[in-house]
């Protein structure tokens, strides 16, 4: 269980440093492609990676639903995650992304399942998404002078959040199938990854127009997404999907550190508010009887 919620914080904090590395990519590689780009040949790794797993797991005909599922929210996930950062900032992108993945998660678990989540979680989610309200409310100034529009950035995050909810419960249900982490991964993301790829041989062509680009698309693709990925489906082949979602609260307070020392963006006093109070729902979370293992 341990090593379990470790790596789900791992994963988290990979993930924490994409709109980091999005900024520095430049304001004219759009966000479509940098998505595309890292989704779409992470997809395509994590596949390979699988191998016979992978294979396996596209052949099996009771787990299709639920793949066709996973691959439509690790489509969207991508495109509508970079692009509502592009428009709303690093820090508010991530904190509406990622919170409203936990209460997605949980929703499906409870409705599909017919598992109510523990006290334990609810109360730690409560406050967590208490704090991102907050955020999400403050005034933001992007860096480097960039224009942005708030609502097309909320409303993109919001999108992204419940894609990233409903994979994530996806990939739960694929490990209670029985299928490895390994297979849960390259299955998924490989099923998302032509289309990913397509956009991606279509938009992105600046995206190669210097070495520091390039070494910048490797590291999300290697990084926050083939690592990550990874110690994420690991971390749920005991925890619940929504238990890891909720872990993963971690990665807009480590995205908000770097978008304000890094990229220079400017938040309002409710903004620090926000980030103190889901800091101190994660370690309420973790020591109120550990977290959920998976039944």
């Amino acid at each position: 269980m341990q090593r379990s919620t470790g790596l789900a914080v791992l994963a988290a904090s990979l993930w924490g440093t994409t709109g980091t590395a999005a900024f520095f990519l430049g304001p004219d590689v759009p966000p479509l492609a940098i998505g595309a780009a890292t989704m779409g040949i992470g997809g395509l790794v994590l596949a390979l990676l699988g191998g016979r797993q992978t294979l396996a797991l596209w052949r099996d005909n009771s787990a299709r639903p639920l793949l066709v599922l996973g691959a439509i929210g690790t489509t969207i996930y991508p495109l509508a995650f970079y692009s509502g950062m592009a428009n709303a900032g690093i820090a508010l992108g991530n904190v509406i992304a990622l919170g409203t993945g936990p209460l997605t998660a949980a929703v499906l678990e409870w409705v599909v399942d017919k598992r109510r989540p523990r006290r334990s979680w609810w109360i730690a989610s409560s406050a967590a998404l208490a704090g991102i309200t907050i955020m999400a409310t403050s005034k933001v100034e992007l860096g480097g002078g960039r224009p942005s529009n708030i609502a097309l950035g909320v409303a993109l995050a919001a999108v992204a959040g419940l894609a990233y909810g409903l994979y994530t419960y996806v990939f739960g249900k694929l490990a209670d199938h029985g299928h490895t982490n390994r297979a849960v991964a390259g299955g998924v993301f490989g099923a998302s990854a032509p289309l990913l790829l397509v956009m991606l041989a279509i938009m992105g062509g600046p995206l190669v127009t210097s070495a520091e680009r390039v070494v910048l698309v490797l590291y999300l693709v290697i990084g926050p997404m083939v690592i990550a990925y990874l110690a994420f489906t690991a971390a749920l082949t005991d925890l619940r999907a929504s238990t890891v979602a909720t872990l993963a609260l971690v990665e807009p307070v480590i995205a908000t550190a770097l978008g304000v020392l890094v990229v220079g963006e400017v938040l309002g006093s409710l903004a620090v508010v926000g980030i103190v109070l889901v800091s101190v729902s994660l370690m309420v979370f973790s020591a109120k009887r550990g977290p959920e293992l998976r039944d």
